[in-house]
């Protein structure tokens, strides 16, 4: 393919690769992404840097991936030996097809959805889009294969002019972004190995996830400096089971999910409030019951789940935070559990008994340290039920474990058992105050001052990617007992890690996004604008890379 690339301008390099990555498939948690993986080496290896360097150009497999997952690195060195690397990321999952109905068979073809788009008259702003050529239409055409292909790109562009570069590049392609971020997590031990290997100053890492208007009519790039991190907060609820017919005497754990839905779920006071950020509330992802048949018992169980996003937060902060919802919404219900049942007996002229409503709402920490005070030790029981549950979905899973333990205290008290289960994403920014920091910030402002006066773009510079990035776990700032806040309330964390912690710790790589520009991301209208995309972001990228490699 590279024959077909050479003579081509570079929007044309673009947009070619592009078209060609979307009509790969690679949704994630299937063979695609595997394909996908492959075809990007097989694409690298025309490069005439890579065939004259092959030990440059490498894949590193997944340990003990379900769906033999590959990641891609090419490192371009430059001729100056320099120590100073940028790292280029991106993605090649993408999210499935099955919003497109009955268009699912051209899903993967821009050019035939760009003739549906053009005729069909129920969005005038897409067909719009459409009709004016634009526009590039296609599963992962905008998340992210266009970044993909950016970023191939600008590696081609560097390898033609290794005399100039005065630094390296190191460009990593992984997929799992859009699930469990597994290609990214086994990317930190090889970027850890790689940097000892060669000696490298990771100097930044530019990721080029898209980025899409935040109102009606914004036309504004937007460049990030750092990314969003999340957490799974959950809820395992045990309540006081009891048949229908005895219902007032019962403390349903739906009850209890629902007050903490309505007390969480998109609830402003409890978002980050970071002025020129786009900071969003928690949400609810998912609530359902025990039971799975029809019975006239009230549920035994209930689960919940949130999506939390962190900006500035500490976990520890989340943690106490959602404790003191958590116990007023309890407290709400224990008072109208108690009023319903004084007037049920009033109406039926019954004898009213003293009865307790309370719900004890702990962490998993401290309820795991009240075991152990009763003289229970749950580490075996939490390996066996590790054991048992090891295929099951990793937070069905974390909920089992959850259960094997509520199920050691006797005494079944109604109780709301806080713990967290994956994803969980770091957050990070740019850290201004150091030198690294300082210069990296520096450098794309006055880029940005740049090409706003040559193309006529408006640009502005933010903190926080606002959506969930592999960017994530390229550094991290919290401290060893912050960190502990998260793990000890992770159950199973001690047989069962997920987080490199200390080798993130380690890499400390300053993370950035400067994107490829879109609308609607994971819809079945996802598309990219050519003339940003395609022409202006690549300089950009370029430009940056050229200025942050220059030695002082």
């Amino acid at each position: 393919m590279y024959e077909q690339l050479v003579h081509l301008s570079l929007e044309q390099k673009v947009e070619l690769l592009t078209k060609t990555l979307v009509k790969i498939e690679s949704v994630n948690g299937t063979e695609g992404e595997e394909k996908l993986a492959e075809f990007v080496k097989e694409l690298l290896q025309t490069f005439p840097y890579f065939i004259e360097n092959p030990h440059h150009l490498w894949v590193q497999s997944v340990p003990q991936d379900p769906v033999n997952r590959k990641n891609i690195f090419a490192f371009v060195k430059g001729k100056k030996q320099s120590a100073k690397t940028i790292v280029y990321h991106a993605h090649l999952d993408t999210v499935g097809v099955d919003d497109y109905g009955h268009l699912k068979h051209i899903a993967y073809d821009a050019d035939e959805l760009k003739t549906y788009f053009m005729i069909q008259q129920k969005d005038a702003e897409v067909q719009a889009d459409a009709a004016s050529g634009d526009w590039l239409f296609g599963r992962g055409a905008l998340d992210m294969k266009s970044g993909i292909a950016v970023h191939l790109v600008n590696t081609l562009y560097f390898t033609e002019r290794i005399k100039e570069l005065e630094g390296n590049v190191l460009l990593v392609i992984n997929g799992d972004e859009e699930s469990e971020h597994r290609g990214i997590l086994a990317a930190v031990k090889e970027l850890k190995r790689v940097k000892a290997e060669y000696q490298l100053d990771y100097v930044t890492a530019i990721n080029n996830d898209f980025i899409a208007p935040l109102y009606e009519g914004d036309q504004t790039r937007y460049l990030y400096t750092g990314t969003a991190g999340k957490v799974l907060p959950c809820f395992y609820i045990h309540g006081r089971t009891v048949h229908v017919g005895d219902t007032l005497l019962g403390i349903d754990p739906n009850v209890i999910a629902s007050e903490l839905t309505r007390s969480i779920h998109n609830n402003m006071s409890l978002a980050e409030e970071l002025e020129g950020e786009m900071i969003l509330p928690p949400t609810c992802l998912y609530q359902r019951d025990g039971k799975d048949a029809y019975n006239v018992q009230t549920a035994v169980y209930t689960h919940l789940y949130f999506n939390y996003f962190m900006y500035e937060k500490k976990s520890n902060e989340v943690t106490n935070e959602l404790l003191k919802v958590a116990r007023q919404a309890c407290k709400e219900v224990e008072h109208r559990l108690a009023h319903a049942y004084e007037d049920f007996c009033r109406r039926a002229q019954l004898p009213n008994r003293t009865l307790s409503f309370e719900v004890e709402v702990v962490t998993l920490h401290q309820y795991l340290l009240d075991l152990q005070i009763q003289g229970i030790d749950p580490r075996s029981h939490i390996e066996q039920t590790l054991i048992k549950y090891e295929s099951l979905e990793a937070r069905m899973k974390a909920f089992k474990l959850v259960e094997a333990l509520q199920a050691l205290d006797a005494s079944h008290k109604p109780r709301v058992i806080l713990f967290y289960a994956p994803p969980y994403l770091p957050h990070n920014h740019v850290d201004v105050s150091t030198e690294k920091g300082h210069e990296l910030v520096n450098v794309i402002h006055a880029c940005v001052e740049k090409f706003t006066s040559e193309t006529n773009e408006k640009f502005e510079v933010r903190k926080f990617f606002p959506y969930l990035s592999d960017g994530s776990f390229l550094s991290f700032s919290e401290t060893q007992e912050e960190i502990q806040s998260f793990t000890r309330n992770f159950p199973g964390w001690e047989f069962d890690q997920t987080i490199p912690f200390q080798e993130i710790k380690d890499l400390d790589i300053p993370s950035i996004n400067l994107g490829v520009y879109g609308k609607d991301g994971h819809k079945w209208t996802e598309r990219v604008y050519k003339p940003y995309s395609f022409k202006i972001l690549p300089q950009f990228i370029q430009h940056v890379t050229t200025e942050l490699l220059k030695t002082k």
